[in-house]
């Protein structure tokens, strides 16, 4: 395991797309985002006011800091926030962790996404040290299928009635990439160092 101090909370995942940890001064971005009846319906916790957007936060530096979990505001180059790519449920014992991406209306469909969660996969094999990675979107999803795929996460079963949404039931649909699969077809300039199999972090 590695300390947490050493990771990298700043990374470029292509130019002009940023990965760096949320700060305090980005709540008014947060609730700007969940004010979207997308994000909203898939909200674990209601995101509705700034008291709100700043527990969330603060939750997210406290896993930090713990080491359960790593959430990294998504950046362009004039630092405005364009989405979130996080690792979580991390299991130290087996080197896994759980993959979840959001973007806001306005990024979405010019692969911020698929970019930004290239970027994490890299920097959680090469930094946090995990050797799986894992994700689900409800097979009512192609948009985030489409993500998954482009970020090099194959597809690996199908869990059935996983999620209940306003009463309806959905079929999930999941997703692995291990660090020894190699780099994506078409990934552009990942997290640095680029490499043929999996991510080194530098030395």
């Amino acid at each position: 395991m590695r300390e947490t101090t050493a990771m990298r909370d700043h990374l470029e995942a292509s130019p002009g797309l940023w990965l760096r940890r949320w700060s305090e001064g980005d709540a008014r971005a947060v609730l700007t985002a969940f004010a979207d009846p997308l994000m909203r319906e898939q909200a674990r916790e209601p995101v509705a006011s700034p008291g709100d957007a700043e527990r969330r936060l603060a939750g997210q530096h406290k896993r930090w800091r713990a080491g359960t979990a790593f959430a990294f505001a998504v950046v362009d180059g004039q630092d405005t926030v364009l989405g979130q790519v996080a690792v979580s449920a991390i299991d130290r014992r087996h080197s896994t962790g759980w993959v979840s991406y959001w973007t806001t209306r306005a990024a979405r469909g010019g692969g911020v996404a698929s970019g930004a969660c290239r970027s994490l996969a890299c920097w959680a094999f090469a930094d946090a040290g995990l050797f799986r990675l894992e994700l689900g979107h409800r097979v009512n999803n192609p948009a985030s299928c489409r993500v998954a795929m482009a970020a090099g996460f194959a597809v690996e079963g199908l869990q059935r009635q996983k999620l209940e949404y306003d009463g309806v039931r959905h079929d999930v649909e999941t997703h692995a990439r291990l660090a020894t699969d190699p780099e994506p077809a078409g990934a552009g300039r990942p997290v640095r160092p680029p490499a043929a199999r999996g991510c080194r972090r530098p030395t």
